[in-house]
C-alpha cells in the first residue's frame, strides 16, 4: 500500500506500540572471568561504534531468524534476491550481501556457503542481543568485512532458568523455542542450550501456481559450556548443529503434490499459458523448482588466561562445516564448506592511558562443489555451454595490532593495523595456478570525542579486502544455468571507508546523524562470456556509495515512546551494475511504544522510495516475444506496518498477538509478477523491486521459569 510519508508520520504516532513490561524474575549475578575483563575495558575487540539489538528488540519484532531481527535497522538492509528459493543477502551500509561478515560470540563461524543460505536458518533463541558494526575493519579478526559485520551474542547465564516461546498464525506460520541456563552453586560453571523450529508456507499472490515466497523451514540446537578452571582461566565450549529447507516454485497441493515429485518432472521449458507469466503455469512442476536443503554444523573452543591485572591472553578455534544439497530448475548442485579458524591474542595496559593488542590468526576454508547435469555441458562439443567448478581452497594468516589511547576521558582514539597473507585458489581443472596470492596492509582508525555530556563525534576510516569466492556471491544457480557457469577472478576486492557520526543524548531525546562513504576496488560481478556463458568476473573501475542517516528517539511520557529513522543511499554507475536487484536508495522507519500495567504495544511503519530499475540494468516482458507486454522501470514507494500487542498474565506467562505487513502489500498482488521473459524470451524469476510474503497474523505464549 502506498502513502505519503508524512501521512504516514501521523499515522505512526497515531498508533499504539509495544515496550517491555513483563515481570523480571531475581537473577543472581554471576560474573566469570571473561566477564570481569571485558567490564574493565580489558578486552576490547571493535573499533567502532556498535549498534545492539537487545533481545527485548527481537521479541519486539517477532523475530524468528538473524534476518528477521536486523532488517531495516539502520544501516541494514536484508534483500531478497529470488522469488522461487528466497534467498537473502544481508547489505551494510548499501554494501552487498557478500560483504558483510557474521560472527558467533565474535568468532566468523560461517562458511562461504551458509553465509548465503544459512542466515534464515540462524536461530533467535538462546540470543542475548546482535551487534552491528558498521565500516570496513569492524572486527580485528574479520578483515573481510568490506561492509561492517553482525555479531550474534549468546546468552551468558547468570540463574538457573529456561523460557519457552510458542506460536502460530497464518500461511503456515509456527515458531516454536526454548533456551535453559544453568550456574553450579560454587559459581565456577555455567552452561546454556537453545533449540528452535520454524516454518513459513509458500506463497502466491497473483494466483498463477507459481510462488513468490517459498516454503522455508528451520531447526537448530545449540549447547555452551563456560568453566572457571582457576580464578584466572577460563574455558569455553560451544557446540550448533543446524538444518534449512527451501522449497519454491510450484505450489504444493496444487502445481505439483509434492516435493518428491517436482524434483522428478522437468524438460527444460517452463511455460505459462499463453506464454505470459501473470496466468497459469502450464509447465511440469521441476522447470520452476527450486529446491535447497543446507546442513551445519559449528564448534568453537575457547581459553582465556589472566597474567595480573594488566595481562591477558585469549585463545580461539573453530571449526563449521556447511553442506548444501540444492536443485535449480533442472540443475543439481551440492557443496561441501569446511571452516578452520584459530586465533591468538594478548591484551596488555601499558599504562593509564594505553590498551595494546597483539594477535595471529589463521583461516582454512575448503570448499568442493559438484554438479553432476553442469559436468555434461564440458564434453558435449557446444561452444555456448561451459562449466567450471567453484570448488575453491582459501587461506588467510594474519598479523594485528591495535592501540587504544584514551589521553582523558571525553577522547578514545583506537589505531589497528592486520598484515595478511591471502591465497584463493580455484582448484577446478581449467583453472591451473594461484588465482590469488596477495599480501595486504589493511589499517583502520577510530576516534571517539566527547563534547560534554550530551553530544559525542565518531570518525571512522579503514580499509578492507575479500576474495571473491563463488558464483552464488552474485548468482545462485538459476541465470542460464542450461548454459553453465565459469570462474574469472584473479584479485582481491579492495575497499576504503570513511565515516562520521553526531550523536545526543539526554533523559529524554536520543538521536545519532551519521554519513558514510565507501569505495571498492575489483567489484565481482556476474556477467558473460563470449559465448554467453554467465561468469564471476571483476569489474573495471571503482565502485562507491554513499550513505548517510538520521535517527531520532523520545520519550513522550512515562509510558510513551516514538522514534523516527531517515536513510539514503547513492550509488555509483559502477557499483549499479553490479546488482541482480535493485537496492534499497531511501528509507523512512516510524516507531511508536506503549509500556504500562503489564501491557506492551509496539507499531513499527517503514516506507520505502520509488527507484529506477532501469539504471539497474532492468528489462522485462510479461508476454514471450510480445514487446508491447514490457514490465515497468519505476519501481514504486510502498509501506508495510507490523504491530505486536503482549500482555503479562503472571510472573510466568505473557500472552501475545501481533501481524506483520498489516496491509498486506506484495508486489506480486498489487503491483507485478517478479517473473518475466527477457528480450531472447528466455524465462526468468527476479525482477523483484517490492516485498513478496503477505500478511501474517499470528498468536503465541511466553514462560519463562
Amino acid at each position: 500500500m502506498r502513502l505519503n510519508p508524512i501521512m504516514l508520520a501521523f499515522a505512526a504516532l497515531a498508533l499504539g506500540g509495544a515496550a517491555h513490561a513483563a515481570e523480571q524474575l531475581e537473577t543472581i549475578e554471576v560474573k566469570d572471568l571473561r566477564q570481569k575483563l571485558q567490564q574493565s575495558g580489558m578486552l576490547k575487540d571493535e573499533i567502532q561504534q556498535t549498534e545492539v539489538i537487545s533481545a527485548k528488540d527481537i521479541e519486539r519484532k517477532q523475530a524468528g531468524s538473524v534476518n528477521e531481527a536486523i532488517n531495516n535497522e539502520t544501516g541494514v538492509t536484508v534483500s531478497s534476491e529470488c522469488s522461487m528459493c528466497g534467498v537473502k543477502r544481508v547489505m551494510i551500509n548499501g554494501l552487498k550481501g557478500e560483504h558483510t561478515t557474521v560472527l558467533v560470540d565474535g568468532v566468523p563461524t560461517h562458511t562461504m556457503a551458509s553465509g548465503f543460505y544459512g542466515l534464515d536458518g540462524v536461530s533467535t533463541s538462546g540470543v542475548e542481543r546482535i551487534e552491528i558494526a558498521r565500516g570496513a575493519g569492524a572486527s580485528l579478526i574479520a578483515p573481510e568485512s568490506v561492509g561492517g559485520t553482525i555479531n550474534i551474542v549468546t546468552k551468558r547465564p547468570t540463574e538457573n532458568g529456561a523460557e519457552i516461546d510458542l506460536s502460530a498464525g497464518e500461511n503456515g506460520y509456527q515458531k516454536y523455542g526454548l533456551s535453559a541456563t544453568g550456574v553450579t552453586k560454587d559459581g565456577k560453571t555455567r552452561g546454556l542450550v537453545a533449540a528452535q523450529y520454524d516454518n513459513h508456507d509458500q506463497e502466491d499472490a497473483d494466483g498463477n501456481g507459481v510462488n513468490e515466497a517459498p516454503m522455508l523451514e528451520n531447526y537448530s540446537v545449540s549447547g555452551k559450556v563456560s568453566h572457571d578452571l582457576t580464578a584466572k582461566d577460563n574455558v569455553e565450549l560451544r557446540v550448533l548443529s543446524g538444518r534449512s529447507e527451501v522449497f519454491g516454485g510450484p505450489m504444493l497441493g496444487d502445481t505439483t503434490q509434492s516435493i518428491a515429485e517436482a524434483l522428478a518432472n522437468h524438460d527444460g521449458n517452463p511455460t505459462f499459458a499463453g506464454d505470459d507469466v501473470r496466468r497459469r503455469y502450464t509447465g511440469l512442476p521441476g522447470d520452476t523448482t527450486e529446491y535447497i536443503k543446507t546442513d551445519r554444523q559449528e564448534l568453537v573452543g575457547k581459553w582465556l588466561h589472566e597474567f595480573g591485572a594488566q595481562t591477558n591472553v585469549g585463545v580461539t578455534l573453530m571449526r563449521s562445516e556447511s553442506k548444501q544439497d540444492s536443485f535449480y530448475e533442472g540443475i543439481d548442485y551440492v557443496a561441501d564448506d569446511k571452516t578452520h579458524f584459530a586465533d591468538v591474542r594478548v591484551n596488555h595496559f601499558l599504562n593509564a592511558e594505553h590498551l595494546l593488542t597483539v594477535g595471529v590468526d589463521h583461516r582454512n576454508e575448503d570448499m568442493r562443489s559438484r554438479s553432476r547435469t553442469m559436468e555434461a555441458f564440458v564434453t558435449d562439443g557446444d561452444p555456448g555451454t561451459n562449466y567450471v567448478s567453484d570448488s575453491f581452497d582459501y587461506t588467510l594468516t594474519g598479523l594485528y595490532l591495535q592501540d587504544t589511547w584514551t589521553p582523558v576521558s571525553s577522547l578514545e582514539i583506537a589505531a589497528a593495523v592486520r598484515l595478511d597473507k591471502v591465497k584463493a585458489d580455484f582448484v577446478d581443472a581449467s583453472k591451473p595456478g594461484t588465482e590469488i596470492d596477495e599480501t595486504m596492509i589493511a589499517p583502520r582508525l577510530h576516534v571517539r570525542y566527547d563534547h560534554d555530556k550530551q553530544w559525542t563525534s565518531r570518525l571512522q576510516m579503514g580499509r578492507g579486502y575479500r576474495a571473491p569466492l563463488s558464483f552464488f556471491e552474485s548468482d545462485h544457480g538459476i541465470l542460464d544455468a542450461g548454459k553453465g557457469f565459469a570462474v574469472d577472478v584473479d584479485a582481491l576486492e579492495k575497499s576504503t571507508s570513511a565515516s562520521y557520526a553526531l550523536s545526543y543524548n539526554n533523559q529524554r531525546l536520543t538521536s545519532t546523524a551519521s554519513v558514510a562513504w565507501n569505495q571498492i576496488e575489483n567489484l565481482a560481478a556476474l556477467a558473460e562470456d563470449a559465448n554467453g556463458v554467465p561468469t564471476l568476473s571483476q569489474l573495471d573501475g571503482k565502485a562507491r556509495v554513499v550513505s548517510a542517516d538520521l535517527v531520532l528517539g523520545y520519550q513522550l511520557t512515562n509510558h510513551w515512546t516514538a522514534g523516527i529513522g531517515l536513510e539514503t543511499f547513492q550509488y555509483n554507475d559502477i557499483f549499479k551494475e553490479s546488482f541482480a536487484i535493485a537496492p534499497v536508495e531511501e528509507r523512512l522507519r516510524l516507531t511508536a511504544d506503549y509500556e504500562g500495567r503489564g501491557w506492551n504495544w509496539n507499531t513499527t511503519v517503514t516506507w520505502i522510495g520509488g527507484r529506477d530499475l532501469a539504471d539497474y540494468g532492468y528489462e522485462g516482458f510479461n508476454i514471450a516475444g510480445d514487446a508491447s507486454s514490457v514490465k515497468t522501470t519505476k519501481a514504486p514507494s510502498f509501506y508495510t506496518v507490523d504491530m505486536k500487542l503482549s500482555k503479562a498474565l503472571n510472573k510466568t506467562f505473557t500472552a501475545y498477538l501481533g501481524v506483520n505487513n498489516l496491509f498486506d502489500y506484495t508486489q506480486a498482488g498489487d503491483e507485478d509478477t517478479p517473473l518475466f521473459y527477457d528480450a531472447d524470451g528466455a524465462y526468468d524469476v527476479g525482477y523483484i523491486y517490492g516485498p513478496l510474503r503477505g500478511r501474517t497474523v499470528y498468536a503465541g505464549m511466553k514462560a519463562k521459569f
